[in-house]
């Protein structure tokens, strides 16, 4: 008789593990599966119908409006806008997050906790609250510009307000946690002694971050910079609110066409916004592995 290794499931006793779990799972998994591909399945069939001059949605197979989208400059442009955004935003997110997280992996305190906290606070407040936020800081009567009028250091209040540079700033705000949140829980898996065994090699700090830190982190870098580009090229209500009406990214834009009763060509924006979303983020992580693997 076969000896029985404990914790190991026998033949007779692994279909019905694997039952268990297909019911415990599929469930769940059938309610997102539907939920998601359902509506994205009528939104990509409404994508190919047109609009009447009364404005009544005509089933039909047209191109017309993906050819309408590229073909005017106005709506490219508001495409490389929020290409451009969402760019700047993962970026600085990074940037800025990177040394928060490591602070946090490494830090031996017993305050960690509450500092992790601290990061976690602001999710807790709406999108569009903290930009009411900005909006008060930003404003030509806001605290930033009263400020630095009082201090002599302007005459004229600053345009900052309706800006891009205003509208990145709130969706650096907006997503930076979620980038430090992802980068720390990564950081804190790499041993630490690889780090020391680096320094006793006679490698520098940048050397130790470049040849050590930078590549085992990459699973963290990835994750991040995949979510916070993603979150900036979805961006909604920080656009709205801080960009004001002249300001046009690819969410505003889905939304506008809807409230125009313009579902055609609504969804057609929206299916171009996911595809170069998608599409970009994955030629992102292929390049990225690759530079890494070499």
């Amino acid at each position: 008789m076969a000896a029985t290794v404990p914790g190991q499931l026998q033949p007779d006793e692994a279909p019905t593990s694997l039952l268990s779990a297909a019911a415990l799972v599929g469930p769940a998994t059938v309610f997102v599966t539907v939920g998601l591909l359902a509506p994205l399945a009528i939104l990509l069939r409404y994508s190919f119908n047109t609009l009447d001059p009364r404005r009544i949605m005509v089933e039909t197979f047209s191109l017309d409006n993906y050819v309408k989208f590229f073909a005017d400059s106005y709506y490219t442009g508001v495409l490389w806008t929020t290409l451009r955004v969402a760019a700047l935003c993962t970026v600085t997110c990074l940037v800025m997050g990177f040394p928060l997280a490591y602070v946090l992996a490494r830090t031996q305190s017993r305050f960690k906790n509450v500092l992790i906290m601290l990061v976690v606070l602001p999710l807790f407040v709406g999108n569009a609250v903290r930009a009411a936020g900005w909006m008060t800081l930003f404003g030509s009567r806001g605290f930033l510009n009263v400020t630095l009028m009082q201090l002599g250091i302007i005459t004229e209040p600053l345009e900052i307000m309706y800006t891009e540079g205003a509208v990145v700033a709130g969706i650096i705000a907006v997503n930076l946690p979620y980038m430090v949140l992802t980068l720390q829980s990564v950081i804190e898996g790499i041993n630490r002694n690889v780090e020391e065994a680096a320094f006793s090699l006679g490698a520098g700090p940048m050397t130790m971050f470049r040849r050590v830190l930078l590549p085992l982190s990459l699973p963290g870098i990835l994750a991040g910079t995949i979510l916070i580009f993603i979150l900036g090229m979805n961006a909604y209500a920080t656009p709205v609110l801080l960009g004001g009406p002249k300001f046009k990214m690819m969410g505003p834009l889905v939304y506008g066409q809807f409230q125009l009763n313009n579902w055609p060509f609504g969804a057609s924006v929206a299916f171009i916004l996911m595809t170069a979303t998608l599409g970009l983020t994955a030629t992102a992580n292929v390049l990225v592995q690759r530079r890494f693997r070499r």
